[in-house]
Protein backbone atom coordinates (compact mmCIF):
# COMPACT_ATOMS: atom_id res chain seq x y z
CA UNK A 1 0.00 0.00 0.00
CA UNK A 2 1.56 3.17 -0.71
CA UNK A 3 0.29 6.70 0.98
CA UNK A 4 -2.56 7.44 -0.66
CA UNK A 5 -4.34 3.45 0.04
CA UNK A 6 -3.68 3.93 3.66
CA UNK A 7 -5.09 7.77 3.75
CA UNK A 8 -7.70 6.84 1.32
CA UNK A 9 -9.07 3.95 4.20
CA UNK A 10 -8.80 7.03 6.93
CA UNK A 11 -11.13 8.73 4.58
CA UNK A 12 -13.59 6.07 3.71
CA UNK A 13 -14.02 5.83 7.11
CA UNK A 14 -14.45 9.50 8.01
CA UNK A 15 -11.20 9.69 9.92
CA UNK A 16 -8.91 11.98 8.49
CA UNK A 17 -9.54 15.33 10.46
CA UNK A 18 -9.00 18.97 9.91
CA UNK A 19 -9.23 21.50 12.64
CA UNK A 20 -7.30 21.95 15.67
CA UNK A 21 -6.34 19.13 17.31
CA UNK A 22 -4.40 18.48 20.64
CA UNK A 23 -1.95 15.56 20.12
CA UNK A 24 -1.03 12.59 22.84
CA UNK A 25 2.63 14.48 22.59
CA UNK A 26 0.78 17.76 23.39
CA UNK A 27 1.48 19.40 20.01
CA UNK A 28 -1.23 20.80 18.13
CA UNK A 29 -1.86 19.79 15.03
CA UNK A 30 -4.74 20.78 11.83
CA UNK A 31 -4.71 16.85 10.91
CA UNK A 32 -5.48 14.34 13.26
CA UNK A 33 -6.01 10.62 12.17
CA UNK A 34 -9.28 9.01 14.45
CA UNK A 35 -7.76 5.70 13.95
CA UNK A 36 -10.42 4.39 16.57
CA UNK A 37 -13.07 5.35 13.80
CA UNK A 38 -10.82 2.60 11.67
CA UNK A 39 -10.25 -0.08 14.08
CA UNK A 40 -14.41 -0.25 14.27
CA UNK A 41 -14.47 -1.56 11.15
CA UNK A 42 -12.79 -4.98 11.17
CA UNK A 43 -12.59 -5.14 7.08
CA UNK A 44 -10.60 -1.71 7.23
CA UNK A 45 -8.38 -2.87 10.39
CA UNK A 46 -7.59 -6.33 8.36
CA UNK A 47 -6.36 -4.37 5.05
CA UNK A 48 -4.01 -2.20 6.84
CA UNK A 49 -2.61 -4.75 9.42
CA UNK A 50 -2.39 -7.17 6.61
CA UNK A 51 -0.41 -4.84 4.61
CA UNK A 52 1.46 -4.07 7.44
CA UNK A 53 2.54 -7.54 8.16
CA UNK A 54 3.41 -8.07 4.80
CA UNK A 55 5.93 -5.33 4.82
CA UNK A 56 7.39 -6.32 8.23
CA UNK A 57 8.26 -9.23 6.46
CA UNK A 58 9.74 -7.81 3.57
CA UNK A 59 12.00 -5.82 5.18
CA UNK A 60 13.19 -8.92 7.63
CA UNK A 61 11.48 -8.75 11.10
CA UNK A 62 8.98 -11.53 10.70
CA UNK A 63 10.60 -14.00 12.48
CA UNK A 64 9.38 -12.52 15.88
CA UNK A 65 7.58 -15.21 18.66
CA UNK A 66 5.40 -12.59 19.95
CA UNK A 67 4.00 -8.80 19.05
CA UNK A 68 4.12 -6.33 22.03
CA UNK A 69 1.69 -2.87 21.63
CA UNK A 70 1.03 -0.41 23.93
CA UNK A 71 -2.51 0.19 25.39
CA UNK A 72 -4.52 1.82 24.51
CA UNK A 73 -4.11 2.55 20.78
CA UNK A 74 -2.35 0.34 19.58
CA UNK A 75 -4.23 -2.91 21.17
CA UNK A 76 -6.44 -3.67 17.90
CA UNK A 77 -3.40 -2.99 15.58
CA UNK A 78 -1.23 -5.32 17.40
CA UNK A 79 -3.89 -7.93 17.19
CA UNK A 80 -4.43 -7.63 13.84
CA UNK A 81 -1.04 -7.63 12.46
CA UNK A 82 0.00 -10.38 15.24
CA UNK A 83 -3.12 -12.72 12.95
CA UNK A 84 -1.27 -11.73 9.98
CA UNK A 85 2.47 -12.96 11.30
CA UNK A 86 0.77 -16.12 12.95
CA UNK A 87 2.14 -15.07 16.59
CA UNK A 88 0.46 -13.71 19.73
CA UNK A 89 -0.12 -10.70 20.59
CA UNK A 90 0.22 -8.73 24.02
CA UNK A 91 0.45 -5.16 25.41
CA UNK A 92 1.57 -3.06 28.10
CA UNK A 93 -0.70 -0.88 30.34
CA UNK A 94 0.21 2.07 32.06
CA UNK A 95 0.50 1.46 36.08
CA UNK A 96 2.27 4.61 37.88
CA UNK A 97 2.85 6.37 34.90
CA UNK A 98 4.90 3.49 33.82
CA UNK A 99 4.51 0.66 30.72
CA UNK A 100 4.08 -2.79 32.52
CA UNK A 101 2.77 -6.25 31.51
CA UNK A 102 -0.44 -7.11 33.22
CA UNK A 103 -2.79 -9.85 32.71
CA UNK A 104 -0.25 -12.94 32.98
CA UNK A 105 1.33 -11.58 29.82
CA UNK A 106 5.18 -12.16 29.91
CA UNK A 107 7.88 -11.96 27.44
CA UNK A 108 11.29 -14.26 27.64
CA UNK A 109 14.52 -13.54 28.38
CA UNK A 110 15.97 -12.84 24.84
CA UNK A 111 12.55 -13.49 23.12
CA UNK A 112 12.80 -11.57 20.23
CA UNK A 113 9.54 -9.54 19.50
CA UNK A 114 8.07 -6.39 17.60
CA UNK A 115 6.01 -3.78 18.89
CA UNK A 116 3.12 -2.83 16.86
CA UNK A 117 1.47 0.60 17.20
CA UNK A 118 -0.84 2.78 15.80
CA UNK A 119 0.09 6.33 14.85
CA UNK A 120 3.33 7.87 15.80
CA UNK A 121 4.04 11.54 15.86
CA UNK A 122 6.89 12.10 18.63
CA UNK A 123 7.50 7.93 19.48
CA UNK A 124 7.14 8.28 23.07
CA UNK A 125 4.87 5.32 23.14
CA UNK A 126 7.03 3.37 21.49
CA UNK A 127 10.39 3.96 23.14
CA UNK A 128 8.44 3.53 26.53
CA UNK A 129 6.92 0.32 25.49
CA UNK A 130 10.22 -0.37 23.88
CA UNK A 131 12.31 0.36 27.47
CA UNK A 132 9.80 -1.98 29.35
CA UNK A 133 10.20 -5.02 27.02
CA UNK A 134 13.88 -4.32 27.18
CA UNK A 135 14.02 -4.24 31.12
CA UNK A 136 12.28 -7.55 31.10
CA UNK A 137 15.13 -9.10 29.20
CA UNK A 138 13.33 -9.22 25.54
CA UNK A 139 14.48 -8.74 22.71
CA UNK A 140 13.10 -5.95 20.82
CA UNK A 141 13.64 -6.42 16.94
CA UNK A 142 12.05 -3.32 15.69
CA UNK A 143 8.87 -1.48 15.72
CA UNK A 144 6.13 -0.87 13.74
CA UNK A 145 3.04 1.53 13.15
CA UNK A 146 0.44 2.14 10.36
CA UNK A 147 0.98 5.45 10.09
CA UNK A 148 4.28 7.16 10.77
CA UNK A 149 3.51 10.86 11.05
CA UNK A 150 6.74 12.26 11.98
CA UNK A 151 7.99 10.99 8.60
CA UNK A 152 10.66 9.12 9.85
CA UNK A 153 11.82 11.81 12.06
CA UNK A 154 10.79 10.32 15.24
CA UNK A 155 13.24 8.14 17.26
CA UNK A 156 11.83 4.85 18.55
CA UNK A 157 14.88 3.34 20.35
CA UNK A 158 14.84 0.53 16.98
CA UNK A 159 14.02 0.28 13.84
CA UNK A 160 10.98 1.43 12.78
CA UNK A 161 8.73 -0.36 10.18
CA UNK A 162 5.74 2.43 9.07
CA UNK A 163 3.12 1.20 6.49
CA UNK A 164 3.33 4.70 5.31
CA UNK A 165 4.66 8.64 6.29
CA UNK A 166 2.47 11.14 6.29
CA UNK A 167 3.94 14.30 7.66
CA UNK A 168 2.00 17.11 8.84
CA UNK A 169 2.80 19.94 11.13
CA UNK A 170 2.76 20.16 14.72
CA UNK A 171 2.89 22.99 16.96
CA UNK A 172 4.03 23.89 20.72
CA UNK A 173 0.88 25.54 22.15
CA UNK A 174 2.90 28.66 22.15
CA UNK A 175 3.31 28.79 18.76
CA UNK A 176 0.74 28.40 16.72
CA UNK A 177 0.04 29.77 13.31
CA UNK A 178 -2.58 32.32 12.55
CA UNK A 179 -5.07 29.84 11.00
CA UNK A 180 -4.81 27.53 14.22
CA UNK A 181 -5.25 30.68 16.59
CA UNK A 182 -8.83 31.15 16.30
CA UNK A 183 -9.89 27.80 15.84
CA UNK A 184 -10.69 26.39 19.15
CA UNK A 185 -8.25 22.89 20.37
CA UNK A 186 -10.06 19.72 20.41
CA UNK A 187 -8.73 16.83 22.09
CA UNK A 188 -9.69 13.46 20.19
CA UNK A 189 -7.31 11.01 21.63
CA UNK A 190 -6.79 9.14 25.09
CA UNK A 191 -3.77 9.33 26.54
CA UNK A 192 -3.91 12.44 29.69
CA UNK A 193 -7.61 11.70 30.15
CA UNK A 194 -8.62 11.64 33.43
Amino acid sequence: MNQQDVLDVFRSCDALLEGHFILSSGLRSPVFLQKAKVFMHADKSEILCKALAEKIRAEGFGEVSQIVSPAVGGIIPGYETSRHLGVPAIFTERVNGEFELRRGFHVEKGEKVIVVEDIVSTGLSIRECVKCLKDLGADVVAAACLVDRSDGEADVGVPLVALTGYKVPAYPADQLPPELENIPAVKPGSRGLQ
